[in-house]
């Protein structure tokens, strides 16, 4: 395969590509959560108080109800081992692997799930807390800001969290798609397509791409974030049809 033969892939698709493994963590785990609630029954639930609720509201793109609906999602998923009140990695594992993808998402995408839960575990103490999760969940609504999408997006392709995107990191995550896709490239062609990125989104040409360049190189490629947003996060209740006659809350 000729590097003039892959002419099809332009430079944000080639990138664009390197996301899909973990939005498809995102989508299964959200899928899965709806599956959790409709097993939930009334006598199981707890309540947050208004003011948390409406605290988190103000710093995400949910309303409250829809941040009473997440909580009773977030209760059955940190319960389902050690029942402390956060999200244990083998509990989003779990999880995963009761969700519609099953065994296969899990065997396939263990890096993901891995790079999922760091990036919701903001503490970095090895659960993830309530307020993480709903945080993590926002920055994917249709509302959440562009910039929002852009240092998340800049925070999943920082694999070792240097504050850079190293030339090694981004041929990684592209060798992960090539080999799941079952696509196969010469390391001739995959290097070429290395160079290119490097050469639009590297400005200064130190071999690697700060977070100041990349906010610039999506600005020129914005179809980089499209992965960044799930539409049906936009009203969670509507997900999650059988909470409204649940909830206690009024928007």
């Amino acid at each position: 395969m000729s590097l003039s033969s892959s002419s099809f892939f332009t430079v944000s698709e080639r990138i664009c590509a390197a996301f899909i493994p973990i939005i498809a963590v995102v989508e299964a785990l959200i899928l899965t959560m709806s599956r959790c609630f409709d097993c939930c029954h009334e006598s199981e639930k707890g309540r947050r108080c208004l003011s948390e609720l409406s605290r988190l509201a103000s710093e995400t793109r949910f309303s409250t109800n829809e941040v009473e609906a997440l909580y009773e999602l977030f209760k059955k998923l940190s319960s389902s081992i050690i029942d402390d009140g956060s999200i244990h990695k083998e509990e989003l594992q779990l999880a995963l692997l009761r969700s519609p993808y099953g065994e296969n998402l899990f065997l396939d995408r263990v890096n993901a799930i891995n790079q999922v839960f760091d990036l919701f575990d903001e503490r970095k103490n090895g659960v993830i807390e309530f307020d993480e999760f709903v945080h993590a969940l926002s920055i994917f609504h249709p509302h959440a800001p562009t910039e929002e999408k852009i240092d998340f997006a800049f925070k999943l392709y920082d694999l070792r969290q240097t504050g850079f995107i190293e030339r090694e990191e981004v041929k990684q995550m592209l060798i992960a798609i090539l080999m799941e896709s079952d696509t196969r490239l010469s390391d001739e062609l995959l290097e070429a397509i290395l160079d290119q990125t490097f050469a639009d989104a590297d400005a200064d040409k130190d071999g690697r791409i700060s977070k100041e360049e990349w906010k610039a190189f999506v600005s020129k490629h914005p179809s980089l974030l499209k992965n960044m947003t799930l539409p049906y996060l936009k009203d969670v209740t509507t997900i999650f049809s059988s909470f409204v006659f649940n909830t206690e809350v009024e928007d």
